[in-house]
C-alpha cells in the first residue's frame, strides 16, 4: 500500500487531484450553463419549473441530503469512534420516515416555493413569512458552515495547505466558485449536478466499499477485529459508549443529539424545497421512497468505510492531518488506491459539498426574495425577474457570511457531521412544530406560530452558543474542540441543544395559541386541511 505522508504535506499528487477537480468543476458548469437556458420566470429558478420526475427527484434528495456530513463527517466519526459515530447515521435515516409519513405529500399540495407558504397559508402573512425566513437563512447558515468547513479541509489535505491564512484562503475560493453555481443554474442546474453527484457519490462509496471488504478476505468480522486493533488505547469502537455514555452528561447528549436528527430532516427548508420540483404529491412521495433507499444503501457503506480508515489508515493519523476527523475516507482512498483513488474520491466529495451547498444557498436566498422581498416588502407587486434580481443578491450575501464560519469550523477542526447535527437542531426546534401544528390542528394560529418559530429558534441558537461547542474546550481536544477554545463562556453543558429546544418550541406554539385574543380562519383553515389531505385546489396555487 502506498505510504501516508505526514500531516505537514500533501497525499497523492496536486496534479491528478487539481485535474480531477477541474474535470467536476468543467463537467458541471456545462451542466449548469445548459439549465440556465430555462430560467425564464420564478418558478424556473425555484422549482425548476416543476418538471422533474419522482426518480429523478429521488435521486436529487439523496444528493442534497448526503452531505459532505454523510461521505467525510461520518466516515471520520465511525473510524475515530466507532459504533457511536455510526449513530448519526441511524438518525439521519430514520428521520425520513417522519418526511415521509408527515410533512412530503402535504407540502407539495400546499405550497408554491417555500416552506412559509405553508404556514402562512391560514395565518397573518407578513409576520409569519418575516418568522419563516429568518428560520431558513439560521438553519440554511448553520448547514453551510458545515459545507464549507468540509470543503477547505478536503482542499487542504489535497493540496498540502498549511497555516490558517492559506486554509481561509481555500475555503474563500471554494465558496465563491459554489455562488457562482446558484447564481447561473437556478434550481433547475442544481437538480441536475444533484442527480450526478449522488450517482457518483454512491458509485464510489461501493467501490470502496468492496475494495476495504476485499483487504479483509470479504469477511466483516476480520474488518471489525482490525479497526479494534487499531483503535485508541482503551477505547472500544465495537460498543457503545466511545462517544457518548461516559457521563450522565453525555448520555442526555446523545438523546439530544438523536431527537435533533430524528425530527430535523422534515423541517429542513432546502429538503421541503425539493417537493416543489416534481409536477404531483404522488411523485413527491414516491421521490422519498426513492430517497429512502438510496440513503439507507450508502450508509451501509459508509459502516464498512469508517472502520476500514480505522483499522488501515487509524485514528492517530487521521486526526492528525488537515481536517482532523474529516479526512478519514479521502486518507482510506489513498491508502487502498494510490493517487488515482484518491483523486476519484476526493473529486466526489467536492462534487457533493458543490451540489448541496447550492441547494442551501438558493433554498436561503428563495426565502427571503419570496417572503420577505415580494410578500413583505412589496407586498406582492414585484416588477418582472425583480424577486429573481433580490433572490440572486442574497446569494452572494449568505455565500460571504457561509465562508467566514466555515473558516472558523476549520480552524477548529470541528466533526462536520456534529456541525449539520446543529442544523438539525435549529430546524426540529424552529420549523417542525410549527409545520405540524398548521397541517394538523385546526385552532393554531398566528401568535401560536410566531411564538414557536421565534421561541424554539431563540432559545436554540441561544443554548448553541453558550455550550462547549462554542467556548471552553481547548484546541488540544482535536475534534471536539470549540469555536473559540481560548474563550470560556459556557454554561450549557449539552453540545446539542435539541433535548431542551425542540419540546420548548412545541409548547411555545400550544401555549401561544391558547392565549391568543384572534381565533383561527375557518374558511382558510378548511381549505387548507382540503388542499393537504386531497390535493384538490394545488395546481391552482402552482399556477398562481
Amino acid at each position: 500500500m502506498p505510504e501516508l505522508l505526514a500531516a505537514e504535506d500533501t497525499i497523492g499528487s496536486p496534479a491528478v487531484n487539481i485535474s480531477i477537480f477541474g474535470a467536476f468543476v468543467l463537467v458541471t458548469l456545462y451542466i449548469t450553463f445548459r439549465a440556465s437556458r430555462n430560467n425564464k420566470s420564478a418558478a424556473d429558478y425555484y422549482a425548476a419549473g416543476r418538471t422533474i420526475t419522482g426518480q429523478q427527484n429521488g435521486l436529487a434528495i439523496a444528493g442534497d441530503y448526503l452531505s459532505a456530513a454523510s461521505f467525510l463527517g461520518i466516515a471520520g466519526a465511525i473510524a475515530v469512534y466507532g459504533y457511536d459515530g455510526f449513530l448519526y447515521s441511524i438518525g439521519f435515516l430514520v428521520a425520513w420516515l417522519v418526511a415521509l409519513l408527515l410533512v412530503a405529500e402535504l407540502m407539495r399540495n400546499t405550497a408554491r416555493f417555500t416552506m412559509a407558504d405553508v404556514l402562512a397559508f391560514r395565518m397573518r402573512q407578513r409576520p409569519v413569512r418575516m418568522a419563516a425566513a429568518i428560520s431558513t437563512l439560521a438553519v440554511s447558515l448553520f448547514y453551510l458552515l458545515a459545507q464549507m468547513s468540509g470543503a477547505g479541509g478536503l482542499v487542504a489535505l489535497l493540496l498540502g495547505v498549511s497555516g490558517d491564512a492559506a486554509e481561509a484562503l481555500v475555503v474563500t475560493l471554494v465558496g465563491g466558485l459554489m455562488i457562482f453555481y446558484v447564481l447561473v443554474g437556478g434550481m433547475r442546474g442544481t437538480t441536475y449536478v444533484q442527480i450526478i453527484k449522488a450517482s457518483l457519490l454512491i458509485l464510489g462509496a461501493f467501490v470502496m466499499t468492496v475494495w476495504v471488504l476485499g483487504e479483509y478476505g470479504f469477511n466483516l468480522s476480520s474488518l471489525l477485529g482490525g479497526a479494534q486493533s487499531a483503535a485508541v488505547e482503551g477505547r472500544d469502537v465495537l460498543g457503545p459508549g466511545a462517544q457518548y455514555g461516559a457521563t450522565n452528561t453525555s448520555k442526555l447528549d446523545f438523546v439530544s443529539l438523536g431527537l435533533a436528527l430524528v425530527l430535523g430532516t422534515a423541517g429542513l427548508p432546502h429538503v421541503l424545497m425539493r417537493f416543489y420540483t416534481v409536477p404531483t404529491a404522488k411523485d413527491a412521495r414516491r421521490s422519498v421512497v426513492w430517497a429512502i433507499w438510496l440513503i439507507g444503501i450508502f450508509y451501509l457503506f459508509s459502516l464498512v468505510i469508517g472502520y476500514g480508515a480505522g483499522a488501515l489508515v487509524g485514528p492517530t493519523e487521521i486526526l492528525g492531518s488537515p481536517g482532523a476527523v474529516n479526512s478519514a475516507a479521502p486518507l482510506l482512498a489513498f491508502e487502498l488506491g494510490g493517487t488515482v483513488l484518491l483523486g476519484i474520491i476526493a473529486g466526489v466529495a467536492f462534487a457533493t459539498i458543490l451540489a448541496v451547498v447550492a441547494g442551501l444557498t438558493i433554498t436561503a436566498s428563495a426565502s427571503f426574495a419570496h417572503d420577505v422581498y415580494a410578500s413583505v416588502i412589496k407586498k406582492g407587486n414585484v416588477p418582472p425577474n425583480g424577486e429573481v434580481r433580490v433572490a440572486r443578491i442574497t446569494a452572494v450575501v449568505i455565500g460571504a457570511l457561509s465562508i467566514g464560519l466555515g473558516i472558523l469550523a476549520l480552524q477548529a477542526g470541528i466533526n462536520i457531521a456534529f456541525l449539520v447535527a446543529l442544523a438539525f437542531a435549529v430546524a426540529a426546534s424552529a420549523n417542525l412544530p410549527t409545520i405540524l401544528y398548521s397541517l394538523f390542528w385546526k385552532n393554531f394560529t398566528t401568535q401560536g406560530a410566531l411564538w414557536s418559530i421565534y421561541g424554539g429558534l431563540i432559545t436554540c441558537i441561544t443554548l448553541i452558543i453558550f455550550s462547549p461547542v462554542v467556548s471552553g474546550v481547548p484546541s488540544s481536544a482535536g475534534a471536539s474542540a470549540s469555536l473559540f477554545p481560548n474563550a470560556d463562556f459556557d454554561w450549557f453543558p449539552l453540545r446539542n441543544p435539541g433535548l431542551v429546544s425542540i419540546p420548548l418550541s412545541f409548547f411555545l406554539g400550544w401555549l401561544g395559541t391558547k392565549l391568543s385574543k384572534e381565533g383561527p380562519d375557518r374558511l382558510k383553515t378548511a381549505e387548507l386541511e382540503v388542499r393537504a389531505f386531497t390535493g384538490i385546489g394545488a395546481e391552482k396555487a402552482v399556477q398562481h
